[in-house]
């Protein structure tokens, strides 16, 4: 096992934490980021609302990043962080991995969040090629194509899902799949043009031909072009609770604007603390606490910048 003293140790390689490690790196800090390797969007074939990157692959934008990190002497190692421990000395923050440990002065983490799926057999093996959660990312595409939106898990987001590509399309299905909608929700779903349908969904599969086929209730089956469903949305915070950092009242990682948490010497960016947002959102965001850090480091602690 090896120890190495940075500046700034990075947990998470994906759009947070390499514009984080950019910024940092710019600045002429040390900075080693520590990916695990297993980026949310990886089975999408493309991104869409990125500007200067819309349609781009998300595999592409985060090789570009790693270059552009590495130029300026970022460290990208791949590994999983076990724990992040406060330090007594002036590097102030001890990170375990399973390469070994960093010593630094500071940490931002970048770990994301998990989709936890609906229980409906084959969704998983579509999910991010005719699978979709983000009407923003991947509603364009599909205008004016018979579409179906799965409910079950994630009521308020399934509602939004309907909502919105009823503006992109007039052939939207929603299949309740187990949720029950309010008078107001169904009244205002179908004003919208949405068609309600309560069943459950039982099996989900796609041809040769691109339909994309439900199984439902009865043996029947539906045939659209594209599915929607709303997962439940999972951080990957266990590291930051695990170094008691307040919660806020939703049960999330309390941060302010720049994404500093209750801990000295800890940040935290993107969606393992937000709302699930936008890859160009989850970029800023890690700008932002890279930009924090580095304050930090020069006013609160100068003698040691």
């Amino acid at each position: 096992m090896t120890t190495t003293d940075v500046d700034v140790v990075i947990v998470g390689g994906g759009a947070a934490g390499l514009s984080a490690a950019l910024m940092l790196s710019r600045a002429r800090r040390r900075v080693t980021v520590l990916d695990a390797g297993k980026p949310r969007n990886l089975p999408s074939e493309h991104l869409h609302g990125y500007l200067g990157h819309d349609g781009t692959s998300p595999e592409s934008l985060l090789n570009t990043g790693r270059k552009e990190a590495a130029s300026y002497g970022a460290s990208i190692r791949t590994g999983t962080v076990r724990d992040i421990r406060a330090s007594p000395d002036l590097f102030g923050q001890i990170v375990s991995w399973d390469g070994g440990t960093v010593r630094c002065r500071a940490v931002v983490v970048a770990t994301g969040l998990n989709d936890q799926l609906p229980d409906v057999p084959g969704l998983a093996e579509g999910w991010g090629r005719w699978a979709f959660h983000c009407p923003y990312c991947h509603g364009y595409e599909i205008q004016q194509a018979p579409v179906a939106v799965i409910g079950g898990d994630n009521h308020a987001f399934s509602l939004k899902q309907a909502g919105l590509l009823a503006q992109l399309s007039d052939e939207v299905v929603f299949y309740l799949n187990g949720m029950q909608l309010t008078t107001h929700e169904e009244q205002h779903l179908v004003e919208l043009g949405v068609e309600i349908i309560d069943a459950r969904v039982h099996q989900v599969s796609r041809d040769a031909e691109g339909c994309v086929t439900l199984c439902l209730d009865g043996s029947r089956e539906a045939c659209f072009d594209t599915v929607f469903v709303g997962p439940r949305f999972s951080p990957n915070n266990h590291l930051l609770r695990a170094a008691g950092c307040d919660l806020n009242g939703d049960g999330r990682i309390d941060v302010d604007d720049s994404g500093r948490t209750s801990k000295p010497g800890l940040w935290a960016a993107g969606n393992v603390v937000s709302s699930p947002a936008q890859l160009i959102n989850s970029a800023a965001a890690g700008a932002a606490a890279a930009i924090s850090v580095n304050d930090a480091l020069v006013f609160e602690s100068p003698r040691q910048n």
